[in-house]
């Protein structure tokens, strides 16, 4: 495999090579990523990738697109029925771009949107200032309480009332409890609000019924492709038939142009396989994961916000437990010893966004590869050994031995990580 691009680009190989055994060697512990299956590698890697199909299927500006039509509509086809939708649109390139295409499918710039404060565990699409949305928007941001770290539907209630926001946004990166999208729905109608939701972190968790879904309550549901759902690096949007034509226009010719048709199939791919029996036992899995591990640093001593999981992630403060360690250090200490987090902002962050006093944990891709609850709490005491010394290079190398084990015991892509 990959001969042509050894002949061809030796250097480009070294590094797919390199990235490989990375991959393969350490512990993937970031919530927002995911191993897709060899079906999804392949449907990536195809012909489909030199059609251009501007429009959709039955409908494009080009001649030729026969072929990629059948992979779209069935991309479309398998996600409104996995996820019980009236109508998909599966071009977003990204989450970020469906998230774009559902905010201009209902306002003009300068309209007021009411989203999770990023701090608080929103996105950048939610209203940061330093993205598109709190630029083109007039941004009101809501988030958890001081106190227990969940979001108070009764304060949210009221700041809609006050704010009277023409888009209500819900949905997050780095919210670790069940979202209540029924009584996000209720708020979003009492002020003449449009709901959108965004379930990019927890699509394969409503997929498998590990989370309720925001199908039945939202006007717009966006997505990544990625994350929980385990299919490529994308995005989608679904909705009620009623919007189904200011989605699609919102997305092309609006937002963005041609379609990219290989991730389209390979998107067609994982939604078939989110499907099946096995997903839903992986994505249950995720969910005991997440809480074996979270329940594992919790015994150590580490702060969680809001006390724990309910779904594939936990946000650690570090400051309780280690208030000179930042974020910053304690994601290249985990990642030195082979483990690899991200350093996040926590409710009430003293530090900068660059730096901040947190880190995010994940279980979905270490789930994919096979581990279980036993595993997470070998890594909870990993983490903790690391992060109790982390300029220690003798813990730090003895804990990476550990962690390689482990990884050997569970390969993954193993042809492609000898090259």
């Amino acid at each position: 495999m990959m001969d042509h691009l050894r002949d061809t680009d030796p250097r480009i190989f070294e590094a797919v090579v390199a990235e490989a055994r990375r991959q393969s060697g350490g512990l993937e512990l970031i919530a927002s990523e995911n191993f897709v299956s060899r079906a999804v590698l392949e449907a990536m890697g195809t012909v489909l990738t030199n059609k251009y199909a501007e429009g959709l299927p039955g409908k494009r500006y080009y001649g030729g697109c026969e072929h990629v039509d059948v992979a779209e509509d069935l991309a479309r086809s398998r996600a409104q029925e996995l996820f019980a939708a009236e109508h998909a649109n599966v071009q977003p390139h990204s989450g970020a771009q469906a998230n774009m295409a559902a905010y201009f499918a209902f306002l003009e710039p300068g309209d007021k949107i009411l989203g999770m404060s990023l701090s608080h565990g929103g996105h950048l699409t939610h209203g940061s200032p330093v993205n598109f949305s709190g630029r083109i928007f007039n941004v009101v941001s809501y988030g958890v309480g001081d106190d227990d770290g969940v979001i108070d539907y009764d304060a949210l209630r009221e700041q809609a009332h006050a704010e009277r926001p023409k888009l209500i946004i819900a949905g997050a990166s780095a919210y670790p409890r069940i979202i209540d999208f029924e009584t996000f729905a209720d708020i979003a109608r009492e002020v003449d609000a449009r709901l959108v939701v965004d379930m990019a972190h927890i699509a394969g968790l409503v997929a498998t019924g590990h989370h309720p879904s925001p199908v039945p309550w939202a006007d717009v549901v966006t997505t990544t492709t990625h994350k929980t759902l385990r299919g490529p690096r994308g995005g989608l949007l679904l909705c009620r038939e009623e919007h189904a034509k200011a989605i699609d226009k919102a997305v092309f010719p609006f937002t963005q142009g041609g379609p990219l048709m290989h991730i389209i199939a390979a998107k067609a791919v994982a939604l078939l396989e989110a499907q099946k029996p096995e997903f839903k036992t992986y994505s249950g899995q995720v969910v005991a994961n997440a809480a074996a591990l979270a329940g594992g640093l919790s015994e150590r001593g580490f702060h969680l916000v809001s006390g724990g999981t309910d779904n594939h992630l936990m946000l650690v403060d570090l400051r309780p437990s280690h208030p000179e360690l930042t974020g910053k250090d304690a994601e290249a200490a985990l990642e030195a010893a082979g483990m690899t987090v991200n350093k996040n902002t926590v409710p009430g962050e003293t530090r900068s966004p660059f730096v901040t006093s947190g880190l995010r944990i994940g279980t979905p891709a270490l789930t994919t590869r096979g581990m279980k609850e036993d595993d997470m709490g070998r890594i909870a005491g990993w983490i903790a050994r690391v992060l109790e010394q982390p300029g220690d290079a003798d813990t730090i190398a003895a804990v990476r031995g550990e962690v390689g084990e482990l990884c050997a015991a569970f390969p993954l892509y193993a042809d492609l990580a000898v090259g």
